[in-house]
C-alpha cells in the first residue's frame, strides 16, 4: 500500500496550520496577557483547558473506523477558522471559548491523519509516513512562530489569528478535494465497539500520555521563561523558536528514517533519556541564555522523537479497533497535557522553571518504566 506525495503534503499542511494555531500562543503569553487584560498564569490555565478539549476524540473512533477520516479533518480545520474569529474580538471569555474549539480541532486533525495513514501503510513502514505527517509540529516553529512574531511586530496581536483562519480554510478545501485511494473505504457507521481495550493497549496509551505530559508541561512556559528570566525580546523569541523547530524537525525526520529500521520501542527509550538530559540542563541554566537554549534544544530533540514514534505504537495497539484506540489515546494524552499545561503557570510562578521541569522528569521516568513492561509483553513492537 502506498500514499501519494500530494496527499501526504496536503494532510501535513492541514496539521501544520492547526499546530501553528496552538504553538505560537505559549511563546507570546506576555503580549496576549496585555491584549486580554489578564495574567500569563491565567492564560496558561486556559491553554490547559484547551488541551482538555481534546477529550472529544473519545467520540470520533467509530467515524475513523468507518473510513470518515477526511471528513473529520475537514470539519476540524473549519473549526480552527471559527476559533480564530472568536479570538479576534478581544474578550477573555470569547478567547477561552476559542481555545476550547481549537483544542478539540487539534485532536481531530491528529487522530484523523494518523488513522488515514495507518489504514494505508503497513506497520513495518508506518513510522516513516507518520513521521512526515508530524513534521508539521516542527514546521509550526520553524515557519509558523517566526511569521507570527513578524505579524505581531508589524501589525498587532490580532494579525496571527487572521492568518491562521485563512490558512485553515485553505487546508479544509485542499483535503476535502482528496480521493480516498487505497485503504479504508467508507462503510456504514456501526454502533460503538464494545470490545474491551486490552491491557497491552492501555499500557501503550499510558506511555503516549506520559511522553506528552513530560514535554508539554515545560513547553507551556518556554515563552515566559525566555522573556522574564532569560531576557529574550519578542523578535528574539521568534529566532529561538526557529532553533527549537529545527531541532524538532531533525528529531521528526529521524523518526521517519530510523524508527522502522532500528525498532520503534527501542529508539523511544533512547529518546526519552535524551529528554531527561535536556531537562537536567534546563534546571541548572540559571540566567544563562546559552545554557538554557542548549538545554531546550536537547529537550526538544528527545521529546519530539519519542512522541512522534509513540504514535506508531498506538496505531498498532489494537489493529481491528484502530480508530477507537487512537481516539481514546488522544483523549488520555489530552488529560495529561491539560494537567501539565494548566498547572505549569502556577508551578513557574511558585518555583520558577524548576517546577514544570520536575513534573516533566517524573512523567519521563514513568514512560521508561512503561516501555520496559511493554517490551516484555509485546515482542512485535
Amino acid at each position: 500500500m502506498t500514499i501519494g506525495r500530494a496527499d501526504i503534503t496536503k494532510l501535513t499542511y492541514g496539521k501544520a496550520t492547526v499546530n501553528t494555531a496552538i504553538r505560537w500562543l505559549p511563546f507570546f503569553l506576555p503580549i496576549l496577557a496585555v491584549a486580554y487584560g489578564t495574567t500569563t498564569a491565567t492564560l496558561a490555565l486556559l491553554l490547559g483547558l484547551a488541551e482538555a478539549a481534546g477529550l472529544s476524540t473519545l467520540f470520533v473512533g467509530r467515524w475513523l473506523d468507518a473510513g470518515r477520516e477526511r471528513l473529520v479533518i475537514v470539519l476540524a480545520l473549519v473549526t480552527v477558522a471559527v476559533s480564530s474569529a472568536l479570538a479576534l474580538v478581544g474578550s477573555i471569555w470569547l478567547f477561552a471559548a476559542a481555545l476550547l474549539l481549537l483544542g478539540a480541532a487539534s485532536g481531530f486533525v491528529t487522530v484523523g491523519g494518523h488513522a488515514w495513514i495507518s489504514a494505508r501503510v503497513r506497520f513495518e513502514r508506518r513510522a516513516r509516513f507518520i513521521g512526515i505527517f508530524e513534521m508539521s509540529w516542527a514546521t509550526a516553529l520553524v515557519v509558523g512562530v517566526p511569521v507570527v512574531a513578524l505579524l505581531i511586530d508589524r501589525f498587532n496581536w490580532r494579525a496571527p489569528f487572521i492568518a491562521v483562519a485563512i490558512a485553515a480554510l485553505g487546508g479544509a478545501a485542499l483535503i476535502g478535494a482528496m480521493t480516498d485511494g487505497e485503504g479504508n473505504q467508507r462503510r456504514p457507521l456501526a454502533k460503538a465497539d464494545k470490545t474491551p481495550i486490552t491491557t497491552d493497549a492501555w499500557m501503550i496509551i499510558a506511555l503516549a500520555a506520559m511522553i506528552a505530559l513530560a514535554g508539554l508541561t515545560t513547553v507551556a512556559v518556554v515563552g515566559t521563561w525566555l522573556d522574564l528570566t532569560l531576557g529574550v525580546s519578542t523578535g528574539g523569541v521568534g529566532l529561538v523558536a526557529i532553533s527549537f523547530g529545527l531541532a524538532e524537525l531533525t528529531a521528526t525526520s529521524s523518526s521517519s528514517v530510523f524508527a522502522d529500521r532500528l525498532g520503534k520501542r527501542r529508539t523511544i527509550q533512547a529518546s526519552v533519556l535524551v529528554t531527561l538530559a535536556g531537562l537536567a540542563i534546563i534546571a541548572t541554566a540559571g540566567n544563562s541564555l546559552f545554557v538554557g537554549v542548549v538545554g531546550l534544544i536537547i529537550f526538544f530533540l528527545g521529546f519530539e522523537y519519542s512522541i512522534v514514534t509513540s504514535f506508531s505504537l498506538v496505531s498498532e495497539a489494537m489493529p481491528k479497533s484502530r480508530g477507537r484506540v487512537m481516539g481514546v489515546s488522544n483523549a488520555v494524552s489530552t488529560g495529561g497535557r491539560g494537567i501539565g499545561v494548566g498547572s505549569s503557570g502556577y508551578l513557574y510562578d511558585r518555583f520558577d522553571i524548576g517546577g514544570p521541569v520536575t513534573v516533566s522528569v517524573v512523567a519521563a521516568v514513568i514512560a521508561l518504566v512503561l516501555l520496559a513492561l511493554i517490551g516484555k509483553r509485546r515482542s512485535d513492537l
